[in-house]
C-alpha cells in the first residue's frame, strides 16, 4: 500500500491534535509520576506554535485521505561548546500513528520521508529520543536503524517514587 506522506497544511492541524492525545496517554499511563494526565490547551497549542516556527515542521501520513500519522521535526544546531563540536541534526520531537492504523507500514513511511527531507535540507543525521517503557516504540526506532548513543537514568529516593517507577500499565 502506497502511504502518501506529506508536510502538514494548517486544516490538517486538529487530527494531528487527535493522535498526539492518544500518544500523550500512552505517555502518562507509561510514567504517571511525570506526565500530566489530559491534554491540555496548551499541549494542543504548541502544535500550533510550531506548524507557525521556521524551525520546523509538523508532517503527516494519509490513508484514504485522512490523517492516521504524524511527526514534529525540529532543525538544530547545537553550537561548540568546551566540551562539545558544534552538531546540526534534524530531531523528531513528535511522532505517532494512530492506534487504529498500526502496523500498516504508516510510521516506515514517515521515516522514509524525514530521511529525504533532512538529507534534502542537509543534516548529517536525525535524532529524537523516547521513554523506556515503550517497548514497541524502541523496537521500531531500532529496526528504522536509530542507534542509542546516550542514556537517561534515574535512582528513585524514596519509596513511593520507586513505587511510581515500577508502576507499568502498559504490560
Amino acid at each position: 500500500m502506497d502511504i502518501p506522506v506529506r508536510f502538514a497544511e494548517y486544516e490538517d492541524l486538529p487530527a494531528v491534535n487527535q493522535i498526539r492525545r492518544q500518544v500523550n496517554r500512552v505517555h502518562c499511563q507509561g510514567r504517571p509520576d511525570i506526565f500530566r494526565p489530559g491534554f491540555c490547551e496548551e499541549i494542543q497549542n504548541l502544535l500550533y506554535e510550531r506548524f507557525s516556527s521556521d524551525q520546523s515542521d509538523v508532517i503527516v501520513a494519509l490513508v484514504e485521505d485522512n490523517i492516521c500519522g504524524f511527526a514534529i521535526v525540529e532543525y538544530r544546531t547545537k553550537p561548540l561548546s568546551p566540551y562539545s563540536l558544534e552538531r546540526r541534526y534534524y530531531e523528531v520531537v513528535e511522532f505517532g500513528v494512530d492506534e487504529k492504523h498500526r502496523r500498516k507500514g504508516i510510521a516506515t513511511a514517515l521515516v522514509a520521508f524525514m530521511k529525504k527531507d533532512a538529507v534534502r535540507k542537509g543534516f548529517p543525521r536525525m535524532e529524537l529520543d523516547m521513554w523506556e517503557f515503550n517497548e514497541g516504540a524502541l523496537k521500531f526506532y531500532e529496526n528504522a536503524g536509530f542507534q542509542t548513543y546516550r542514556r537517561y537514568m534515574e535512582l528513585p529516593l524514596s519509596p513511593a517514587e520507586e513505587e511510581k517507577t515500577a508502576q507499568n500499565p502498559m504490560e
